[in-house]
């Protein structure tokens, strides 16, 4: 049976905090017709939807994608892949586990975000177009079918307790990156089955959690 390791974007694969509260303050101030600064936005704001974010602000249609890339476009710019990426990608393809991104960004931002060879390293990609959003398990699915994977051999590792939601609805052992937007102890709260409170050796933890009968038997949290 194949198995699978599913990544979130933002905070995960890609340092980009900065670069989401600038989105969201500038996409707010062309929306809104008004002067929106990061200070302005509430508490933990990169952790929330951004339609809760954005209603907090004030606006009270839906969200127009064609002005939320733009406002991405810029704001991307300061956003960064985690050194670690390339080398844990590459030894999951080495050790014969497919891999994928589902995010909630569009697939016209994702090239602001990933360079090619990151890219070139993953075997599938769901965004916010192919399926209804986080925290539904739809994207997760999509991107196991897609890989030929069962939600029994996969693991999905995001930051946020919107993808904490996604992989247990969906099935598949939820790992929680604690380095990203939520933090660790938030995302124990949320109850993932194992927290990584660094990046240090991560490869090593997903193959364990995907190499065998012990998948879904990591509860707690795992300092590596």
């Amino acid at each position: 049976m194949k198995r699978a390791v599913l990544f979130d974007l933002d905070g995960v694969l890609v340092d980009s905090r900065a670069a989401q509260l600038a989105t969201l303050a500038g996409f707010a101030t062309s929306a809104l017709d008004r002067r929106v600064t990061i200070d302005d936005l509430p508490p933990g704001a990169e952790t929330i939807p951004r339609e809760q974010v954005l209603a907090h602000l004030g606006l009270d249609r839906s969200i127009d994608e064609n002005g939320w890339d733009a406002a991405s476009a810029t704001a991307t710019l300061a956003a960064k892949v985690f050194p670690f990426v390339v080398e844990t990608l590459t030894e999951l393809r080495a050790a014969d586990v497919a891999t994928g991104v589902v995010t909630l960004r569009s697939r016209r931002c994702l090239h602001w975000l990933l360079p090619p060879d990151v890219i070139d390293l993953l075997d599938t990609v769901v965004c916010y177009e192919d399926a209804t959003p986080k925290p539904a398990p739809d994207g997760l699915l999509l991107a196991l079918d897609r890989l030929g994977a069962a939600p029994s051999n996969a693991v999905f590792i995001g930051d946020t307790d919107t993808d904490i939601h996604a992989a247990r609805a969906a099935g598949v052992t939820a790992v929680g990156a604690g380095w990203g937007f939520a933090g660790p102890h938030a995302l124990t709260r949320t109850g993932a089955d194992l927290v990584l409170s660094e990046p240090l050796d991560l490869s090593s933890a997903l193959l364990r959690l995907v190499g065998g009968p012990q998948l879904n038997g990591f509860p707690g949290d795992l300092d590596s």
